[in-house]
Parts: structure tokens; sequence; C-alpha cells
């Protein structure tokens, strides 16, 4: 190594220190893609319920009385609920072991202050999303189901986007516009999330693992 390389890899290694310390780096492009065929398998399974094929009431004389008392146990009382129940937990589970997977390659503690800020900000959006929805869902406003999905998740991403790598900014911008356009598509929600968290997880997933992971 020359005199003249020596403060070039002084500074890499700074940077790559205080990125370690402010930003949590450790997220894999594997996750975004086992996220993205979850969601896939979760939309392909509620088809038919969302479009009248089957019906997505699980037990009809429990839903009867439960919609009479006005009781939110009635979404308890769907297939779409577990369907959705079912993608999320399998996406989390998957995500949580490729992203601990890279982190301990990395060296990096996967419970960290910058990591406990990025789940701060994220959560913090899609949190307070879901209650909306879920208040939308007891109302039968389903049609805004779909759309709201993807703002506030999109709305978490470009949050996110201060504490890990700046990329997911651009997802959270893509999930934004999609659930923007889908309001004026009432009818095909289901399209616009299979493409939202399903194919646009998969390409991001593939482009951070190609850019990030591959060597």
């Amino acid at each position: 190594m020359t005199h003249q390389q020596q403060p070039l890899e002084d500074l890499h290694h700074i940077k790559t220190m205080m990125e370690r310390s402010s930003r949590f780096i450790s997220l894999s492009g594997l996750s975004g893609i086992s996220a993205g065929i979850c969601a896939l398998i979760g939309a392909w399974l509620a088809y038919p319920y969302v479009y009248g094929q089957k019906d997505y009431i699980i037990n009809s004389e429990a839903a009867l009385a439960q919609a009479v008392a006005e009781s939110y146990t009635i979404i308890l009382n769907t297939w779409l609920f577990w369907i959705a129940l079912g993608t999320l937990a399998a996406a989390l589970i998957l995500a949580f072991i490729f992203t601990y997977l890279r982190s301990s390659k990395q060296g990096i503690p996967i419970w960290s202050s910058s990591s406990r800020r990025l789940l701060v900000s994220v959560m913090v959006p899609v949190l307070a999303g879901g209650l909306f929805l879920f208040r939308l869902v007891h109302f039968g406003t389903f049609g805004l189901l779909a759309p709201g999905c993807l703002l506030f998740y999109g709305l978490g991403l470009i949050s996110a986007g201060r504490y890990t790598l700046g990329e997911i900014r651009y997802l959270g911008f893509i999930q934004l516009f999609l659930g923007i356009i889908s309001m004026w598509f009432m009818g095909y929600g289901l399209y616009f999330w299979a493409f939202g968290f399903g194919i646009m997880h998969i390409v991001y997933g593939a482009y951070m693992w190609i850019k990030y992971e591959r060597n």
C-alpha cells in the first residue's frame, strides 16, 4: 500500500464506523425477496375470497350475531384476516432470519441503538395506519384497505430511510405512489397490493442483494 492510499483507507474505515453507529446497514436483500414472495402467495390465497369465488366468512351463524352486536370479533371470523396475519408473520420471520444472518456475518449486533431507531421510525406510521384501517374494516369500508396499506407502509419506509440504507426511501415512494393511484381504481386493490408488496419487494431485494451482498 502506498502512502497516498493509506489516508483514503483510513477515511473509508472512519466512514464505515460512523455509518454503523448511526445507521442500521445490515438489512438483507434476501429479506425483501422473501417478503415479496410471501405477499404474492398471500394475494393468490386471498383472490377467491376478495372477488366472491369463495365465502370469506368462516362461520356464518356467528358472523350474523357479531354483526348484530357490532362486535370487532367479526374480523377474526374471516378467512382474509387469517391469510393476512399468516402472510405478515411469514414475511417478518423470514426478514428477521436473513437480516440476522447478514448482521452476524458483518459482526454487527442486530439489536442496537440504530436498529431501535429504525424500528420506531417504521412502526409509528404503520401502527397508526393499522388502527385507522382497522376502523375502516369495522365500518365495512373495504375499498380503501389496500390503498391504505400501501400509503402507510410507504410513509414508514420513507421515515426509515434516515436510519438505514437510503435506497429504502425509493421503495417507500413507490408504495406511496401506488397507494394514491389505487384509490381511483376501486376493485383492483388486490392487484395493486400484490404489485407493491410482492413484485416491488422482490425487485428491491434483488437490487440490494446484487449491490451490497453478492460479492
